[in-house]
């Protein structure tokens, strides 16, 4: 039998968009969302260090499908940065589906990283925008902070998770994804390609029954 993980003083939670527009009813329902919520509020309650990250986008944002005459959801172009899928409008700056679902338990939280602000470049990771130039400031606070050690958990796994994963592991962080604890879009191989990516960079995936306390 493995030993349980132990959260420490130099280890962090990264819980990513956990909001009303992601779960259920919302205009980019991911499925089973609002199941991981349970797990997510005990991964929690085991860590003294617990980070969110935040979709907050303006209405007219440039992944939205709505921004472009012609196009549906879930459609790809090319802007000046690569190829950018289209979404439903969603975690709209202000509105109840950009709030964190109601059921979210993170008093305790220390920072809300508020990503995908600018409203010509989308951004799926907590640490670049999707032009892959733009930090977000996140590596500087975790340094800062002392923290080396980085658990994800929320939405989606093959998006926000994933590309935050790979951010993370790439910057040098010991990163974990915990995988009970989100839930996948799985559209055109994303599932398959997140997997790969993780993978490849040696990120653990791990059960949120491997933390203690989780």
């Amino acid at each position: 039998m493995h030993a349980l993980l132990q959260p420490g003083a130099s280890d962090a939670l990264l819980i990513v968009d956990v909001q009303n527009d992601f779960c259920a009813g919302g205009a980019l329902e991911v499925d089973g969302a609002d199941d991981v919520i349970p797990a997510i509020n005990r991964l929690a309650g085991a860590f003294r260090n617990v980070l969110l990250t935040q979709d907050w986008h303006p209405a007219n944002h440039l992944s939205f499908a709505s921004s472009h005459p012609r196009c549906v959801a879930f459609d790809t172009i090319e802007v000046p940065y690569g190829r950018q899928t289209l979404w439903p409008d969603h975690c709209v700056q202000g509105t109840r589906g950009a709030d964190f679902h109601p059921r979210l338990e993170t008093p305790h939280a220390a920072l809300v990283l508020r990503k995908g602000f600018r409203r010509e470049i989308d951004s799926y990771s907590a640490f670049f925008e999707n032009d892959r130039r733009t930090r977000t400031g996140l590596a500087g606070y975790l340094r800062e902070r002392g923290l080396t050690r980085l658990f994800l958990a929320g939405l989606a796994f093959d998006f926000c998770v994933r590309y935050s994963s790979e951010d993370a592991a790439s910057l040098g962080f010991e990163t974990f994804v915990v995988e009970d604890a989100c839930r996948p879009i799985d559209r055109n191989g994303s599932l398959a390609a997140a997997r790969a990516g993780m993978r490849a960079l040696e990120i653990a995936c791990i059960s949120s029954t491997a933390i203690d306390g989780g």
